[in-house]
């Protein structure tokens, strides 16, 4: 009998994150998504360049620690570009995760508004 993996239902659980350490993830979230470099959009997802910071990669780490409970449903790859290259996360999963992630604001709302993006 083979194992045959279903999609994990599409439901955040905040809960799952303990109550103590909430204020935490949520700086981790802001530290991140405010050092954004670039944003590519995935098929399914979304991939953000990042500083290759020592405390950046230990910030990315904290936050998939705990972002992983609340968010079961998300696909995350974390990738270390070689000679001090950067870092890229990336959030992807099911149909309608594009759009959750665009709600939670880690997205821009229309190209032309990038702002991390400097002239």
């Amino acid at each position: 009998m083979s194992f045959q993996p279903t999609e994990p239902v599409f439901a955040c659980n905040i809960a799952a994150i303990p109550q103590e350490l909430r204020p935490v993830h949520q700086a981790n979230t802001q530290r991140i998504f405010a050092n954004v470099q670039e944003i590519q959009e995935l098929s399914t997802g979304y991939a953000w360049r990042l500083p290759n910071e020592t405390e950046m990669l230990q910030t990315v780490a904290t936050f998939l620690r705990y972002e992983r409970l609340c968010c079961p449903f998300f696909h995350f790859i974390l990738e270390i570009e070689p000679d001090e290259g950067p870092i890229w996360l990336k959030i992807s999963g099911a149909e309608d995760v594009k759009s959750f992630i665009q709600s939670e604001g880690w997205v821009p709302p229309t190209e032309g508004s990038l702002p991390w993006q400097h002239s």
